[in-house]
């Protein structure tokens, strides 16, 4: 099954994002799933590395490289600008992407899951 997970939320702050990306990172470790994750609005800052929670806290830069390890994590654009954040500021194996890149992503999959 392909999967495309949509992000709308900061990775901190509620667990919206956290919870998506247990699903995606599980999902991505089976055998017959594809996963790609697509970071919008302030989700894009979930692809920010370097972060430094406390410890014991959840981070979110782990949870990515599940995905990343099979699958594809794409950052929106225009919301790393708005959000100051530049491709060398991105996750090892993320990158800036475009909403044609989404619609692209939209129609590869088989579900599309909005968190």
């Amino acid at each position: 099954m392909k999967t495309l997970f949509i992000l709308n939320e900061s990775p901190y702050g509620n667990e919206r994002s956290y919870n998506a990306l247990r699903l995606a990172g599980t999902l991505a470790s089976r055998e017959r799933s594809e996963v790609k994750v697509f970071l919008i609005g302030d989700g894009a800052a979930c692809a920010k590395s370097g972060q430094k929670v406390p410890e014991g806290f959840y981070n979110v830069q782990v949870m990515l490289n599940k995905v990343i390890r099979s699958g594809e994590v794409g950052v929106c654009g225009t919301c790393m600008a708005a959000r100051g954040i530049t491709d060398a500021d991105l996750v090892e194996g993320s990158h800036k992407s475009t909403m044609a890149e989404l619609s692209e992503w939209t129609e590869w999959a088989d579900k599309v899951l909005v968190f």
